[in-house]
């Protein structure tokens, strides 16, 4: 089948495999990116440089953040931007696909023009994440606005209108339902991983070594890894948390437990695998997301994993054959869980082995643009 599909993304998320996908298969019309084409190459853009265009709102984030509006304001103030620009920009393609927050008014002249629109929604329903957000915030003593009203309200309309919702796991799906959505507008297919950049090396030492990868937030459930790490003083063992701080807020637990852990707040997506192979399981306790990437990549390279329920991970890991899903914000299941893994190192091999084997099998990014081009032509047959 012939056809052309428009992808807008205002930042990386998933969105360049996408179209690097789309690519391949010589589908793609354009993808509308919200950086500077000079920074892309280092995310691994493989697309024509024709088909790129640029709305660079991310270099307005400084000059913005330096006269002091709210980081909420910003947000706003980008996604309007963005938006507005991309819907002057949107062609004759079959398919529109925006991502959420920032496609509404794409997602409106898009379906003048007779466009099937997709919205990409990496995260739970915009009014669980609010809800699940507000309830950490109240738990650590913390008030704020967990998410600009304004934000919430162009989401819940970019739901309303758009045709269909694209979403990477069952917990995503399953939220949405909840609030309200109809499952037929839903379409869901799980992220991948670059097997060829994701890969195992020996180990190094025979430390038991945690590894935690992710933006520093409240969403990841951080502190309940912490806890239970310091809970558990293991002999000749380290955890190491890699990731920037993406909340304020949550500095003052780095501090509280900064002798339980070692922090390097950046490393390069690339050299990711190396600190991954040194480690011994990987553990993302989150209480919410939509799939986070992580998770693939850590298995990718040889690593049993310990999970929450709401990653979005339980459609990957499969209890007690490569890792293990537990409740949300619970301590004790994630000290069973790293004890199990701490007390049998033939066992923690064997699941490393079946979590890069299962991920190989099926979860990389070309079984991920098979599964994505597939739903796409599915949707155009059915409007004809």
């Amino acid at each position: 089948m012939f056809m052309k599909v428009l992808v807008s993304t205002p930042g990386i998320f998933h969105a360049f495999q996408l179209a690097n996908q789309l690519q391949k298969r010589d589908y793609l019309d354009r993808i509308i990116t919200g950086y500077p084409k000079f920074l892309l190459s280092k995310w691994r853009l493989n697309v024509k440089k024709e088909k790129i265009e640029s709305v660079p709102i991310q270099v307005l984030r400084h000059p913005f953040s330096a006269i002091g509006l709210d980081k909420n304001i910003i947000k706003y103030l980008l996604a309007e931007i963005f938006d507005k620009c991309v819907s002057k920009k949107i062609g004759e393609v079959d398919i529109f696909v925006g991502f959420s927050g920032f496609s509404l008014h794409s997602i409106k002249k898009a379906k003048k023009k007779k466009i099937i629109t997709v919205l990409e929604r990496g995260s739970s329903h915009v009014l669980y994440q609010k809800k699940i957000l507000e309830e950490e915030y109240e738990k650590f003593g913390i008030k704020k606005e967990v998410i600009d009203k304004r934000i919430v309200e162009k989401e819940l309309k970019e739901y309303e209108i758009v045709d269909y919702i694209s979403v990477p796991s069952e917990f995503v799906k399953r939220s949405f339902i909840e609030y309200g959505v109809d499952e037929s507008k839903i379409i869901k297919v799980p992220y991948g991983a670059d097997i060829k950049v994701f890969k195992q090396l020996p180990k190094k030492d025979d430390v038991f070594r945690i590894i935690f990868v992710g933006g520093l937030c409240f969403d990841k459930g951080l502190f309940y890894l912490l806890e239970a790490f310091k809970q558990l003083k293991l002999p000749n063992s380290e955890l190491v948390v890699i990731g920037k701080i993406r909340d304020p807020n949550i500095k003052f637990l780095l501090k509280k437990y900064a002798n339980y852990f070692t922090y390097i707040p950046h490393v390069s997506h690339n050299e990711l695998y190396k600190f991954y192979s040194n480690s011994s399981v990987f553990v993302l306790p989150s209480i919410q997301e939509g799939l986070a990437l992580v998770i693939l990549e850590a298995m990718s390279c040889g690593l049993p994993v310990i999970i929450s329920e709401n990653t979005g991970g339980g459609d990957i890991v499969k209890n007690g054959v490569n890792g293990f899903v537990v409740p949300i914000r619970n301590i004790e299941a994630i000290k069973e869980k790293i004890k199990f893994f701490y007390y049998n190192e033939e066992k923690r091999r064997k699941f490393g082995e079946r979590a890069r084997e299962y991920v190989k099998k099926g979860f990389t990014w070309d079984d991920y643009g098979k599964k994505m081009i597939e739903n796409y032509i599915k949707i155009i047959e059915k409007r004809k």
